[in-house]
């Protein structure tokens, strides 16, 4: 099968695991040009993983011969870049979030649709083995109906990651813990349990952070099923650690704890079993394997060539959104919030 030909925008912090994955995918993948405004990290990018460079994304967008991009930039700049890419043709793979506001991220959506394009976004929590095997448990109603159903992200970051431009600010990055850090873990909850239906909330940002957005959010959440649940999201918390989903149905618990998975079911019987790889909590985000960014790449490779649409499409990432908007929205109001 002829190789998918790719470009990429965006080379800061986020590229790492993704240039690791395309290089463990390169019979299925050439990487054409890849693209940052800043001259040292296109040399560095380059050096470190042989991918050839190039000096503006126009370049990207006007060569024919590329079939999509990978788009690593600040989330402020997503949406005219998906613009750009649907006029052209390509098909996007998106870093999260989406984009920095609701209406920006349905725009960006519906431009993608409009253009016939796929759209992948990077949520590569939902590919992790104990994530799918809980998927599955849920699917098969082992764990019976769900009465609850909880996360908690507890990361640890220091001022010195704030301190650097536009860091948890809403011109750049849209929000703070929630949209950068816990729109990971919220949006796996949402794809075991579904999207809560109402929220009540709190968001402050502490006194161990000069920031303007939130470093801490805690919300009570309520389902259309009758399940109530609660969200507690940090970037306080020191020095880190693992997130956690909890799942509670009428034939067992599961609790997801970063890597591991432990069920125990009504009848006695337990299962439990560990992932490859998890990581960012601490203080150094990008500390983690690429195994997951692979496996977000390798079902974006698998839409493209005709096998439906990625995992987490546009459509899919919205959700998340939506449940962020909502947790902001009632935090600020004071006032539960309908999703």
């Amino acid at each position: 099968m002829e190789k998918t030909r790719i470009g990429v925008i965006g080379l800061g912090m986020a590229a790492a695991p993704h240039a690791q994955g395309l290089l463990d995918l390169k019979e299925r993948v050439e990487v054409v040009a890849a693209f940052s405004p800043t001259p040292a990290r296109r040399n560095a990018f380059s050096e470190s993983y042989g991918f050839p460079t190039c000096d503006s994304a126009e370049t990207i967008f006007g060569d024919p011969s590329i079939g999509a991009v990978l788009i690593l930039t600040p989330p402020n700049t997503h949406l005219d870049l998906v613009l750009q890419a649907a006029e052209s043709g390509k098909h996007v793979l998106l870093e999260k979030p989406l984009e920095i506001t609701q209406e920006r991220s349905e725009a960006l959506v519906k431009a993608a649709e409009r253009a016939g394009i796929k759209l992948g976004i990077v949520l590569q929590h939902r590919f992790r083995t104990v994530s799918q095997e809980l998927a599955k448990l849920i699917d098969e109603g082992r764990l019976g109906e769900i009465v609850s159903a909880s996360a908690r992200l507890h990361n640890w970051r220091p001022q010195s990651y704030y301190d650097q431009p536009g860091r948890g600010t809403r011109a750049r990055d849209g929000g703070g813990v929630l949209l950068t850090q816990a729109i990971h873990t919220l949006d796996l909850l949402v794809s075991l349990a579904g999207l809560p239906e109402e929220v009540s909330a709190y968001a402050t940002t502490s006194e161990i952070h000069r920031m303007e957005t939130e470093d801490l959010a805690m919300a009570a959440i309520r389902f259309a099923g009758g399940a109530i649940g609660t969200v507690s999201a940090t970037t306080c918390a020191y020095p880190g650690y693992p997130d956690e989903i909890d799942i509670i149905g009428t034939r067992g618990m599961a609790r997801l704890d970063g890597r591991r998975l432990a069920v125990s079911f009504h009848d006695g019987t337990e299962l439990s079993i560990e992932d490859e790889a998890a990581g960012g909590a601490g203080a150094d985000p990008m500390a983690f394997p690429h195994y997951h960014h692979r496996a977000v790449l390798a079902d974006f490779l698998d839409a493209i060539e005709g096998f439906g649409e990625p995992r987490v499409n546009g459509h899919e990432a919205l959700k998340v959104h939506r449940l962020i908007d909502a947790i902001l929205g009632a935090a600020e109001s004071g006032q539960p919030r309908r999703i």
